[in-house]
């Protein structure tokens, strides 16, 4: 069995499994498994069990996306910070080859456990967005509008590069959203 000796250290590897999963296809054995954990030090850094573990993977994927991609668009010129988002996007949903764990929890049977959570998720960066938009410039209507799309367009091609096995389809939608935020674009 593998020895990690801080809570930080297990979280991304229970998240890979939730990932993997789903939360209702997680079983405590299946992530000994994947982590190669045993049972007593899983409970030992999360004693709550698996909706503990599930709680500390939702704060970790918030607290990234806080850090790389609402802050960000909340703080920095505008377009400093959508060139920033799309960077971290693409970093960290590995071109479209990783799914969007907040987005396949809100799918499942999960979405009502975790709800503030996966809705604070999606309400923050929609809103950090629509934010950057109105500073450089764009409308309050268009800038939300175009926010929406974004992450919705963000979303649903990595449901639909995954579902279709096509590595490129998350790259071509990124480019294609990204050409829909150009400065000047929502007046």
């Amino acid at each position: 069995m593998r020895t990690l000796n801080q809570r930080p250290d297990v979280i991304p590897l229970v998240a890979e499994v939730f990932r993997e999963f789903g939360y209702e296809g997680t079983s405590l054995s299946r992530i000994t498994e994947r982590t190669g954990m045993g049972k007593g030090s899983l409970y030992h850094f999360f004693p709550g069990g698996k909706e503990e573990m599930a709680n500390a993977v939702l704060e970790d994927v918030g607290a990234w996306f806080e850090r790389h991609v609402f802050e960000p668009l909340r703080s920095e010129p505008p377009s400093a910070a959508i060139a920033r988002m799309w960077d971290a996007v693409d970093s960290y949903f590995r071109s479209g080859g990783r799914i969007c764990l907040v987005g396949a929890f809100a799918l499942d049977g999960t979405r009502d456990r975790f709800a503030d959570r996966i809705s604070g998720y999606f309400i923050q960066w929609i809103a950090a967005l629509r934010d950057a938009l109105i500073r450089q410039g764009w409308g309050p209507a268009a800038a939300g509008e175009s926010a929406e799309d974004v992450v919705l367009g963000i979303q649903g091609a990595l449901v639909l590069a995954r579902a279709t096995a096509d590595e490129g389809l998350f790259a071509r939608t990124i480019v294609r959203l990204k050409s829909r935020l150009r400065p000047g674009e929502g007046r």
